[in-house]
């Protein structure tokens, strides 16, 4: 083989092994998110609340899904709470054509309810009991929390939780935190609209009871 194509092969053969290796083999730093840091640090562990809350790992924080301020057109007044299950958005409507927009994950039940709702309960590390749903689909998973689990650092329904109500019924439509930051914007198996829980505590202090609520 001439010289040159030799040389060349085995550049390809180096590159070709860099694929294979890990980030660790090679001494390379982990990849991490491209959000600033600045936004980053809104995601940080919080130990002032009733019970411990994990920061996120920055790597797992997604540009789009990070709460933010964004140009927004709608005919819905400032203080209403839009959800976009589709497009895993949350928007809570401000003044001059803008709204702050949070990412979010959502489960089957989130898919479920569409129209105008209002927020009937507000809830601070609630309770949470799965569905008969839940429990049939994966009784091992679920079944020992058929009588409930009480509100704590475990609880999927993490530390605030927003219950929407229409015509003074509970729609059984949820919007609340997680214990799986690394879900959000995706689809999940189960729940309704789950947010990071610095977001929806964010969130929480935002929206008094009785807001309005629509799902689109």
């Amino acid at each position: 083989m001439p010289l040159r194509l030799f040389a060349l092969a085995g550049i390809a053969v180096a590159l070709g092994g860099c694929v294979t290796r890990s980030e660790a083999e090679l001494g390379l730093a982990p990849l991490t998110s491209t959000v600033a840091p600045a936004v980053a640090a809104r995601y940080a562990a919080i130990d002032t609340d009733k019970y411990p809350i994990p920061g996120v790992d920055p790597s797992e924080l997604q540009p789009a899904y990070v709460r933010q301020l964004v140009a927004y057109k709608t005919n819905e007044p400032p203080g209403t709470v839009v959800v976009d299950p589709r497009q895993r958005f949350l928007y809570l409507v401000m003044e001059g054509g803008e709204a702050l927009r949070y990412g979010v994950g959502v489960g089957k039940a989130g898919l479920e309810f569409t129209g105008t709702a209002n927020v009937g309960r507000k809830a601070a590390w609630p309770n949470w009991t799965p569905t008969q749903g839940m429990i049939a689909r994966e009784p091992q998973r679920y079944g020992k929390w058929a009588k409930g689990m009480s509100g704590g650092a475990n609880n999927p329904l993490g530390p605030r939780a927003l219950y929407l109500f229409k015509d003074g019924k509970d729609t059984l439509y949820r919007i609340h935190g997680t214990t799986e930051p690394e879900t959000i914007g995706t689809a999940v198996s189960s729940g309704c609209i789950r947010m990071l829980n610095q977001d929806i505590i964010d969130l929480y202090s935002r929206v008094p009871k009785g807001s309005k609520v629509v799902v689109k």
